[in-house]
């Protein structure tokens, strides 16, 4: 009796909780929004290029929570005729969207950095410090409503982990200020600046791969391939498989899709 080839597929499931709501997520951009707007205000006044980019971090982080509240909604949509394995990914190409952006902000702050070491500009050091004072108090906000939903949600905790080191650039802003007022060392915001750009090209830089493997149907890290494989081949009733994939769907679920010879005993139960 020739074989047949049967096609089939499974798809993983996942529980994520939902412990930071909406309505806190929508509330961090807005703080992270208006604190942006008063460090690029306080930084063209002051003359401090740290500051600016400590602002420019704090929008990509506003940027960052707000794609990924667009993308939560989105990926909650279920799946239909025209995305039948749902709408999970969208939160894979906001993670793209957002470490591209990262990328080019810490780039662009590393070049004005270096273009300022040929020139340095005075720099008001009271109006730093004020003003990344407050950044302070609202990164370390901002980071304690996103750890609520970091727990359950490794999209929410690198937001969290990005309200931290938004927290600690703050801290460097200050020691940058309080060093401009008490030595005139100008140099010390340039300095500052360029840590901030390295640390953000680092976090776009160690996070790409991973996104670009999801979005390219990678088989997830935690799976081995062969594995697999000789798994489905050891099953009572099958003969052989072949063609099988497995890949992410969005970050909390996995999907095999295989084709499978089974025996002319198991046909013959049939």
């Amino acid at each position: 009796m020739s074989a047949q080839h049967d096609h089939g597929s499974n798809a993983g499931h996942s529980h994520a909780e939902k412990n930071l709501s909406d309505r806190q997520l929508i509330f961090a951009v807005a703080i992270n929004v208006l604190l942006t707007l008063a460090q690029v205000v306080g930084g063209i006044v002051s003359g401090s290029l740290a500051l600016i980019a400590d602002a420019l971090h704090n929008f990509s982080d506003a940027a960052a929570l707000g794609i990924a509240w667009f993308a939560r909604k989105i990926g909650r949509r279920p799946a239909d005729k025209l995305m039948t394995f749902g709408y999970a990914q969208g939160e894979v190409v906001a993670a793209l969207i957002n470490l591209t952006t990262l990328l080019i902000i810490g780039f662009y702050l590393f070049v004005e950095a270096i273009n300022r070491f040929a020139d340095p500009q005075p720099v008001e050091g009271w109006t730093v410090i004020w003003v990344a004072g407050v950044a302070l108090v609202i990164d370390l906000a901002t980071a304690f409503i996103t750890h609520r939903g970091a727990k359950d949600s490794i999209n929410m905790k690198a937001a969290f982990l990005h309200n931290v080191s938004d927290a600690m650039a703050s801290v460097g802003v200050i020691v940058a200020g309080a060093l401009i007022l008490l030595y005139e060392l100008y140099v010390a915001d340039l300095v500052i600046t360029v840590i901030i750009a390295g640390y953000v090209i680092w976090q776009g830089v160690t996070l790409l791969p991973r996104t670009v493997r999801l979005l390219m149907g990678a088989v997830p890290d935690e799976l081995e391939f062969d594995r697999i494989v000789a798994f489905l081949e050891n099953q009572r009733g099958i003969e052989s498989v072949h063609h099988v994939h497995v890949w992410n769907l969005g970050e909390h679920h996995r999907a095999l899709e295989t084709h499978v010879v089974l025996t002319s005993t198991s046909l013959d139960a049939i």
